[in-house]
Parts: C-alpha cells; sequence; structure tokens
C-alpha cells in the first residue's frame, strides 16, 4: 500500500518504491534532532508573509512548540498588533509590559516582558493593540529599522532559536524583523491569491539583505492549508515547487478543523492533539529545519 504524506494524500512510489511526497520529491523523514549540551547564542527566524490568513501565527505557534520539545531553547516574539501568537498560547496581554514597551524604551530590561508558557523551553514576548502605534512614534527614530535587533541582542544568548512572528504586511515593524534576522521561513497558504504576493516579499527581502541585513537569507517556504483532495490546491503547490525549487520545504501542512479547537484552548497543537496530523506535520517540519542547519 502506498504511505500518505502529509495532508493525508496517498503517496505514488518510485521504481525503489521509496514515497513520493506532496512538492513531488522524494518523502524522506528526518532524524529527531540530538540533544544539546548548551543554549545560544540563538539563530532569529522571520516568519513573513503581508497576505493575512496563510497559517503564520499557526506556523509560529506549533513550530516554536515543536522545537521545544526537541529540546531547544525557543523565543517566541508576538510582532503582530492582533496578538494572535499571545492568545493562541493562553497568555494575558492587557495592562501588561508587551515587546511595543522595548521598542520605545530599549534600555529597558527585556527580561521584565518575556513570559513562559505552559510548554517547556518556550517563552514569548507579547505584544497587544499598543503596537500598531509603533510605527508612528518610530519614524523619526535614528536608525529605526534596527530598534528590534537591539532588544533581541539582550535575549539570544540565553535561547537556541528566536521566532518572530510578523504581521501582514511589509511596514516598519516588519522591515525591523528582517533587519534583526538570520533568516526567513515564509508561510503559504496553497491559495493562488497568496501565490501572487510572494514575489512582492522576495523582493523586500532582497532589499534588506542589500541595505540593511546582508546576512539574510531565505530558509525556505512552507505551503499551509494544504487540501489534496482539490486540484486546485495540487496546482498551487506544484507552481510553487517550479517558482522556488528547493527552498520549497518537504513538509506540507495539511489543513484541518484541529487548528482553531487548539487556539480557543490556548494552546499548540502539538500539546493540545499530539497524535494528530497536523502536530506530527509540525514536529517533522521543526526536524526539517534543523537538518537543514536552519536551527541548531
Amino acid at each position: 500500500m502506498a504511505s500518505r504524506a502529509a495532508g493525508g494524500k496517498a503517496s505514488p512510489t518510485t521504481a525503489e518504491d521509496t514515497p513520493i511526497g506532496p512538492t513531488g520529491r522524494p518523502y524522506r523523514g528526518f532524524p529527531t534532532p540530538a540533544p544539546l549540551a548548551s543554549h545560544g547564542p540563538a539563530r532569529i527566524i522571520s516568519l513573513c508573509n503581508q497576505k493575512g490568513g496563510v497559517g503564520k501565527t499557526t506556523t509560529a505557534i506549533n513550530l516554536a512548540a515543536s522545537l521545544a520539545s526537541y529540546g531547544r531553547k525557543v523565543l517566541a516574539v508576538d510582532f503582530d498588533p492582533q496578538g494572535a501568537l499571545s492568545a493562541g498560547l493562553g497568555i494575558t496581554t492587557h495592562d501588561v509590559p508587551t515587546v511595543y514597551d522595548l521598542l520605545l524604551d530599549t534600555k529597558r530590561d527585556p527580561h521584565e516582558v518575556v513570559v513562559h508558557t505552559g510548554v517547556e523551553g518556550l517563552d514569548v514576548l507579547p505584544a497587544n493593540i499598543d503596537l500598531s502605534a509603533a510605527e508612528v512614534h518610530l519614524v523619526n527614530e535614528v536608525a529605526r529599522e534596527t530598534i528590534l535587533s537591539r532588544v533581541l541582542r539582550k535575549l539570544a544568548p540565553e535561547y537556541d532559536v528566536i521566532l518572530i512572528d510578523c504581521q501582514p504586511s511589509l511596514g516598519l515593524l516588519t522591515v525591523n524583523a528582517l533587519t534583526a534576522s538570520h533568516g526567513v521561513v515564509i508561510p503559504l497558504e496553497c491559495e493562488f491569491f497568496a501565490l501572487r504576493g510572494v514575489a512582492l516579499l522576495i523582493e523586500t527581502i532582497d532589499k534588506v539583505r542589500d541595505r540593511l541585513n546582508p546576512t539574510i537569507r531565505l530558509d525556505g517556504v512552507v505551503a499551509t492549508m494544504y487540501d489534496p483532495r482539490t486540484l486546485h490546491s495540487r496546482e498551487v503547490l506544484e507552481r510553487v515547487v517550479d517558482a522556488f525549487g528547493d527552498d520549497v520545504l518537504e513538509t506540507v501542512i495539511g489543513r484541518t478543523v484541529k487548528f482553531p479547537d487548539a487556539t480557543v484552548a490556548g494552546q499548540p497543537i502539538t500539546e493540545f492533539a499530539p497524535e494528530h496530523a497536523a502536530a506530527q506535520a509540525y514536529r517533522r517540519l521543526a526536524r526539517e529545519l534543523v537538518s537543514r542547519g536552519a536551527v541548531a
């Protein structure tokens, strides 16, 4: 019987009986990461897409929890004024210090703002609607694109990876995130309109590389909300692979109603339904990024 790839599609096999995943490449099993002897300094990764509703925050939450489950110390930075990452991890953001306070006062100790979650090894810099005013306040600041970088520099020695959940735009906050980052992961919904905007995002990353952060690289494009039953999903994924080649991660995240259920519970799906296919997919994504060298 053909094995099943991420998203539930029965995988065809090659002559050597190697399963083929949804991306059209041999479906490899990535090894469980070895424990780390020590922690830090962190590699900083932005999860970025200017289109909303592509699974960016869901990916940030569940990738962070999956990496933590493999013994990595993870800091998730909620850099979206909607505060969805904070809410998805059950963190209260009303009348508490947030990342916004750190942007306005870079002399403030960021450890005062870090919140420990119910997931061992996973901490959060929370955000709330106050962050929406940040671009107005920062517009006249000297080196305004590097303010987040200066904040995270104080925390990086204590973590193995810092994941930044960016807002769905290409404004000053997103440029701050890209300037602070070593790499970018682009969550991309398997839908035509989501595909259209990626070229503009890649152009923004290139501009940041040229002008602000020469070391930033694309760590990968991860296909989300994939439904193997629809021709549209399969065609979009095929076009993504044609456009980005090996930059498309092999792990594909399927569409499931379990994600909103986990969000309501304030838990990652890896904790809410650890045996569910979506939880397994995010753990596989974590292993793949470690195998690619994007995470220690």
